[in-house]
């Protein structure tokens, strides 16, 4: 199951002179993680290299800023494959000491700080929501509002029509199959469903 990090985890790295500030953190897609990127740009404009890795919504991408190719981005998407993460940005600031670090120690040192940083991060499972469409008798409207919560359901709204009242609910995807199930036996064939099976 894939997890998504609760809170940013910073890690702070000093090598040969070198400093590495790295963050481990949730965003939902590239355009929030390249928005992140500028705003780290901005807080450290003395910084040499702002580096980052991303993957969010099936998608993955590394960016070195200019150290040698393969150094940075890559290594350090590298470190968020084998995580089990969605919807996670890794990002590493640095400030150069003086000293050069050779292709070798620039790898260690960016995967590294993105590894420290994972570390302490508390991950929570990505629950994956669904939203379901449906018209009940009104005298299942009660009994269909105690049931939503045993299913972690929300209503999201409740219309009031001639043929009885459209309900549109929101849970779990893993609980969507039991809920149907649930109210189908509860509404005794009465219950119609606005959306095929299985979506």
């Amino acid at each position: 199951m894939p997890h998504r990090l609760r809170a940013p985890v910073h890690s702070e790295l000093i090598l040969k002179k070198s400093r590495f500030i790295g963050c481990v953190e949730s965003v939902a897609d590239r355009t929030e993680a390249l928005a992140r990127v500028r705003q780290l740009r901005a807080e450290h404009p003395a910084a040499s290299h702002v580096c980052w890795a991303l993957m969010a919504g099936g998608h993955s991408a590394a960016h070195d800023d200019g150290e040698p190719s393969g150094t940075a981005g890559r290594p350090m998407l590298e470190v968020l494959r084998h995580q089990d993460l969605e919807g996670v940005l890794a990002t590493v600031v640095r400030y150069y000491g003086g000293t050069p670090l050779g292709a070798g120690g620039l790898v260690r040192a960016y995967t590294d700080c993105v590894a420290q940083a994972l570390l302490r991060a508390e991950r929570v499972p990505v629950v994956r929501l669904t939203t379901l469409h449906c018209v009940v008798p009104y005298a299942l409207e009660g009994w269909l509002r105690r049931e939503l919560p045993a299913h972690g359901a929300e209503l999201l709204e409740a219309r009031h029509g001639g043929d009885g009242v459209a309900v549109d609910a929101r849970l779990p995807q893993t609980q969507a199959a039991a809920f149907r199930r649930r109210l189908n036996d509860a509404g005794q064939g009465l219950v119609r469903w606005l959306e095929p099976e299985g979506e």
